[in-house]
């Protein structure tokens, strides 16, 4: 039980990368609130949880970037985790994958919204808790397109980018009072490996599609004590996308 007594929130934890976080979680101990917009989804995560005898519950939140709707999650996950936050995992994010010149004012402001600003405030407002208390950890989901250019997805990879730097920036701010602050950098991450995107992946070592209970193993890794050692820095855990290329032939 590696996050035994932990307690922790995970935001857009009702699907993919962040459910198998908020599971993984529970499985190693943690008392999880399960963060997202479908209250549907949330119970079946939850649901999950407590029948494998772990402690879970969600909170029904639309992270639309502003500072008010992070406090509230803030006060709320607070209260159903019995008054602290150990580990928060900003995993929510919007994807847009259009072209620079086919992107609306509103698409940008919605990705940046949601991938920057919600986390920006979030962590602003548990952060200083975690500082009381005597310590935590922050683990951010970042991206292999923040530091691999590719034709699509400009706005996407700008904010994951943002969110990376943002990463250090937090690790120098927070660090020396005890809390951690990294991130995760996952390649093409998919429930179904089948996934018309795992075409994205060709040319790795790992050569396919990536499965999301990958990167809540390094999640569980980031949050727990056996990386206190581990500060400011962006795990890639991407197949092999952004260090190595396989040539065939």
């Amino acid at each position: 039980m590696r996050l035994a007594g932990k307690k922790a929130l995970v935001t857009g934890a009702t699907s993919n990368i962040g459910r198998a976080i908020a599971v993984g979680f529970a499985a190693q101990g943690a008392q999880v609130v399960v963060a997202g917009r479908n209250k549907e989804r949330g119970d079946e995560v939850v649901a999950e949880i407590r029948a494998a005898g772990g402690q879970a519950d969600f909170v029904a939140v639309d992270l639309d970037g502003s500072k008010a709707a992070a406090n509230n999650l803030a006060e709320e996950a607070t209260r159903l985790l019995g008054g602290r936050i150990d580990v928060l995992v900003n995993n929510a994010g919007a994807i847009d994958g259009g072209l620079t010149t086919e992107t609306d004012e509103e698409t940008f402001d919605q990705v940046y919204a949601v991938n920057v600003k919600s986390p920006y405030f979030l962590t602003a407002a548990i952060a200083p808790a975690m500082v009381a208390a005597g310590g935590g950890a922050i683990v951010n989901l970042g991206s292999w397109v923040a530091r691999l250019g590719i034709p699509i997805g400009a706005v996407y990879a700008a904010s994951k980018g943002a969110l990376e730097t943002l990463t250090r920036a937090w690790a120098a701010e927070f660090g020396s009072s005890g809390v951690r602050v990294n991130a995760i950098s996952p390649g093409v991450v998919h429930t179904d490996l089948n996934h018309p995107a795992a075409a994205m992946m060709a040319g790795t070592p790992y050569g396919a599609i990536g499965a999301p209970e990958a990167v809540a193993h390094a999640a569980v890794y980031l949050a727990s004590d056996e990386a206190a050692f581990v500060h400011g820095t962006v795990l890639d855990v991407d197949g092999g996308r952004l260090g190595a290329a396989v040539i065939a032939g």
